[in-house]
């Protein structure tokens, strides 16, 4: 018999996409992911830079829409490991945000268009003091089930953020290395995203 096209093994696939910092629902990966993963669909909101609302707006898209996937860019993977019972990639993820956002104290232009024509953000230390707060209990309570269903994909040349060896230690065994910078490129997602999608989504290999 022959192997299953792309379509068929993704057809029934429901992806959250979450981005980096000050980028949005419109930054380039989550059309990369509606190519190499077509035709599933491909949920790719705007996530408030406020944590508690960050945290709120995806957990209740979770709710609502179950999907069968989240994969999480930078703070975007910093946010989908909070998403506990999902299976979840983490691309490049930033543990530890609030250092970034030190460096960054006063008004952020975002780097994509957002939905509701927002063209910056502000930084304040207030805001850095939330994401300590999560960061502090961020790898509490992980359950040999939740490490089993998230993978870490990790560049070999991040110029960002270097939280390869922290992932490890939580979660041996997932991380995966590839070769490139701290924001994917298409082939790279092509060759090393799409067969770890694969494997945490067995049952959609009809």
């Amino acid at each position: 018999m022959a192997r299953p096209s792309l379509f068929c093994i993704f057809a029934a696939v429901k992806v959250l996409f979450i981005h980096g910092l000050a980028s949005s629902g419109a930054y380039k990966m989550a059309d990369s992911l509606r190519i190499l993963l077509k035709p599933c669909e491909v949920t790719p909101p705007d996530v408030p830079i406020e944590p508690a609302a960050a945290l709120a707006l995806l957990e209740r898209l979770c709710a609502e829409t179950d999907p069968d996937l989240v994969v999480g860019l930078s703070l975007g993977g910093f946010w989908a490991q909070k998403l506990r019972g999902r299976r979840k990639i983490l691309v490049n993820p930033d543990f530890h945000v609030s250092r970034l956002l030190r460096t960054m104290i006063g008004e952020v232009k975002y780097l994509s268009p957002r939905r509701d024509g927002a063209e910056s953000f502000f930084v304040t230390e207030e805001l850095c003091q939330a994401y300590e707060r999560l960061e502090q209990t961020e790898f509490d309570a992980l359950s040999p089930e939740e490490i089993a269903m998230t993978t870490g994909l990790f560049a070999d040349a991040d110029e960002m953020v270097h939280c390869g060896p922290e992932f490890a230690l939580y979660y041996p065994g997932r991380r995966v290395d590839y070769p490139g910078k701290h924001l994917p490129v298409f082939p790279e997602l092509k060759h090393y995203l799409v067969p770890q999608v694969r494997a945490l989504c067995p049952e959609m290999e009809l």
